[in-house]
């Protein structure tokens, strides 16, 4: 071999090696770079799950307190209505001791008279409370309960007595009217 084969068999040779040896760096770097990559996936696992676990405890404790505040509306739902009707009941006291000392019976039913009325007046008023069921109103089955009926000259069902008032809460009835109904003849 010449001088000129030898320099181009050498030649090759190191670009052969430097081939390799760019090829052995980029596998290191590729290698480098999966464990770099693994390593930020790792992290973003661990990330993730501990944002999953955070929030899984703030959904619980927001539900605890949901059940906490329904269960103190329920406990405390009738409160005000409660210290509204103290007042009726302070007047029922004062009535009970004017009682013991009255002379006539006109002035103790004239107390009870202004409690019931101040009483109505503010179910009625503050809490949308409506009593119904007058003698000679029309017969409603919704909202009217027949205890017993009697035939009468009406064209239609009336009430011929009320026995015990129905009251409604809004247009929600609580208690329906007990009633006896004037029917029509036959």
């Amino acid at each position: 071999m010449n001088e000129q084969e030898k320099n181009e068999n050498s030649s090759m040779e190191q670009s052969v090696e430097s081939h390799d040896s760019d090829q052995t760096t980029e596998v290191a770097q590729e290698e480098q770079t999966a464990e770099e990559k693994i390593a930020e996936l790792e992290k973003q696992i661990a990330d993730l799950n501990d944002k999953y676990i955070r929030t899984v405890a703030e959904n619980d404790n927001w539900r605890k307190r949901m059940i906490q505040q329904k269960d103190e509306a329920v406990a405390y739902a009738n409160a005000s209505l409660l210290g509204d009707l103290l007042e009726s009941l302070d007047n029922f006291d004062r009535t009970v001791e004017a009682a013991e000392i009255a002379t006539d019976a006109k002035s103790i039913a004239d107390g009870v008279k202004m409690i019931n009325k101040s009483l109505v007046s503010m179910l009625e008023t503050k809490y949308n409370l409506v009593g119904y069921g007058v003698k000679g109103d029309a017969f409603d089955p919704d909202i009217h309960e027949a205890i017993g009926k009697a035939e009468g000259d009406v064209k239609v069902p009336e009430l011929q007595e009320v026995y015990l008032k129905g009251y409604k809460l809004k247009e929600r009835v609580i208690r329906h009217a007990k009633v006896m109904v004037l029917m029509p003849k036959e």
